[in-house]
């Protein structure tokens, strides 16, 4: 008798059957009777709209707290999010609250990588396993949200409208109920599902890893383009209350952009955007870490002096940082704590705030030049391999 957990039916129907079916059933319509452009264009606006639910909403709003919203905006992620057909929040949120406390570990993490590709893709959802059992006590926070309680209550109601309702009564408009449901229904879903899945499974197989080594999440720019931003995954894991996934503005993450619009006219407010120093910081933490790993293969190695004295000159950094983060906490405490009756003291205030923000962008400077010299000692060493 195998040991292996009971299968969910349910579950191999949705994440099997669809696939399958939107496999068979899209080109016979196709051939039969062909789909309009317009059906194509509806089903791409039900695929951002449901991506964003789940990114923007689940995500980084619920899961992950990193900014807050106005019920509007929270009742349209909590309805779109719905429509992806990906569970509740609440199931949601705590099941990737999981997963990054216990990244990697196969008896803890409900989409664990180190159980393989396709189990952290499609296959931890398929079985009855341990690491998928219903556990809300990491959610406490959202638990008493109405908007959340009420998507929770009448989930199934939701989805079964956002995907089977809706896409019918658009096939009414549009004189074709088949094929809108077809395009706008089946296919839209399936995407969904394997783009937002790829987060799970390929962002901790295929990419870099410039901030962190301590977990197998990636980063990777065209998994970004596929997953609405969620592809620096890489950065997320070590910075996850960060609003932003890809923090370079040339970045795709769409998601980013439009909770940062959405805070340019009030409905969102408290975006956490994680100090840039401490970026440097991870990044240069991470490649000290891989410059001692290649130094190590060689004895007696010149260039090992050298980064010691990178290092050396990297802590000095990171202490003066940490002194100037205290002296700016200490004036903020002063500004609130006193009343500013006087024009001089004002005055005063602000520069010595400026000097402080000086203070830290060269810091910064510093760092980022650092880091390019310590990757050159990185390349200088790898050529010594190579010899």
């Amino acid at each position: 008798m195998s040991d292996k957990p009971q299968i969910r039916p349910l579950m191999v129907m949705l994440f099997i059957g669809l696939p399958i079916l939107a496999v068979v059933i899209t080109p016979l319509w196709a051939w039969y009777a062909g789909f309009t452009g317009t059906q194509w264009l509806i089903a791409l606006a039900f695929l951002y709209l449901n991506g964003l639910g789940i990114t923007a909403g689940y995500h980084r709003l619920w899961a992950h707290k990193a900014y807050q919203a106005h019920p509007v905006v929270r009742f349209w992620f909590a309805v779109w999010g719905a429509g992806a057909l990906q569970n509740s929040v609440f199931v949601w949120a705590s099941d990737h609250r999981r997963h990054h406390r216990h990244v990697d570990d196969n008896d803890h993490d409900p989409y664990s990588a180190g159980r393989g590709l396709w189990f952290s893709h499609i296959g931890w959802m398929l079985r009855d396993y341990t690491t998928n059992t219903e556990d809300f006590s990491n959610i406490k926070d959202l638990l008493q949200d109405p908007i959340l309680q009420w998507q929770h209550k009448h989930y199934v109601a939701i989805t079964a409208f956002m995907n089977i309702a809706l896409p019918i009564g658009i096939g009414v408009l549009l004189g074709d109920i088949m094929g809108t449901l077809i395009s706008v229904g089946l296919v839209r879903l399936v995407v969904n599902h394997n783009v937002t899945f790829f987060i799970n499974s390929l962002a901790h197989y295929w990419g870099t890893r410039p901030y962190t080594e301590a977990n197998s999440a990636r980063d990777n720019g065209f998994l970004a383009f596929l997953t609405y931003g969620e592809g620096y995954h890489n950065y997320h894991h070590i910075f996850q209350t960060d609003y932003r996934n890809g923090i370079r503005w040339w970045q795709w993450d769409p998601t980013k952009w439009l909770i940062f619009g959405l805070s340019k006219v009030g409905l969102c407010w408290n975006l956490v955007r994680v100090d840039n120093f401490k970026i440097q910081r991870a990044i240069m933490d991470t490649t000290f870490e891989r410059a001692r790993r290649q130094l190590d293969q060689h004895d007696n190695c010149p260039l090992r002096e050298m980064l010691e004295h990178e290092y050396a000159a990297f802590s000095e950094s990171v202490r003066q940082w940490r002194e100037l983060q205290s002296q700016r906490y200490e004036k903020h405490k002063e500004a609130l704590g006193e009343v500013w009756t006087q024009r001089r003291a004002q005055l005063q205030q602000r520069w010595e705030q400026t000097q402080l923000r000086d203070q830290l962008k060269l810091l910064e400077l510093n760092l980022r030049n650092q880091q390019r010299r310590v990757q050159l000692l990185l390349e200088q060493s790898q050529s010594l391999a190579a010899a």
